[in-house]
């Protein structure tokens, strides 16, 4: 019964929960369903941190469901020694990655007061259970080698059989602790989204495609721009 509830019932009530609440807040409150971005307030720590995190999490993100749904293509990407050597150091090395871009995405949280401002209670437990998510990914890939090959027997299945519905425990449930823990709680994560700023990557916004552009006037001239011109009007005479 308890592997049911972490196998089962916690992956199909996380998405249930994200769609629900997803859509809900989509449809009565649409001006929250942004990043409320705080670049304005700090951009420097933003830009190092922002960089490696995306780059690293969604690379392995597409490799996690490309596992996942093409698993006879993934068990031919590691016929060769040199391909599954070249996957897994690929993977360990999007995974540190991932990990620095998050650490340094909090701490840029926690030490600068604007941002933690417009930072909610929610925010946090989600980034640090993204923490925790992403250091158990790269503790796996560490201690416990060759993931990307034994991920097509285990949690490659488990994943399919939630899809359609007929949900089968049995190949994730051996394995260790922290595995089991890494599956479950990307669940987890997605439950979380909903709640949070990054509600935003769940919207494509295809109309920037045909909105007009946006014009900006500044209501000043900066002092810095007068003393160049100047200074640009008397070299040239």
């Amino acid at each position: 019964m308890t592997r049911s509830i972490y196998f089962v019932i916690i992956p199909y009530l996380s998405v249930v929960l994200a769609v629900a609440v997803g859509l809900y807040r989509y449809f009565t409150d649409r001006f929250s369903y942004s990043s409320i971005s705080s670049q304005l307030l700090e951009n420097r720590a933003l830009f190092w941190g922002s960089v490696p995190w995306h780059y690293g999490i969604v690379l392995i993100l597409l490799a996690h469901v490309f596992a996942a749904a093409f698993p006879d293509f993934w068990k031919i990407l590691h016929n060769s020694p040199l391909r599954m050597l070249t996957l897994e150091i690929g993977g360990m090395a999007l995974g540190i990655l991932a990990l620095i871009g998050i650490i340094i995405l909090i701490m840029r949280r926690i030490l600068n007061s604007k941002s933690q401002a417009v930072t909610s209670v929610m925010d946090w437990i989600l980034l640090a259970d993204l923490l925790l998510q992403i250091s158990a990914g790269v503790y796996i890939a560490l201690f416990y080698r060759w993931g990307s090959l034994w991920y097509i027997y285990t949690a490659s299945p488990w994943l399919r059989s939630l899809v359609s519905l007929v949900p089968r425990f049995d190949f994730i449930s051996p394995l260790p602790w922290i595995v089991r823990f890494h599956a479950v709680n990307a669940f987890v994560v997605i439950g979380l989204f909903p709640f949070t700023r990054l509600v935003h990557i769940f919207t494509v916004p295809i109309s920037y495609l045909w909105r007009p552009y946006q014009a900006v006037i500044w209501s000043h001239q900066p002092q810095r721009n007068d003393e160049f011109l100047k200074k640009g009007r008397k070299f040239f005479t």
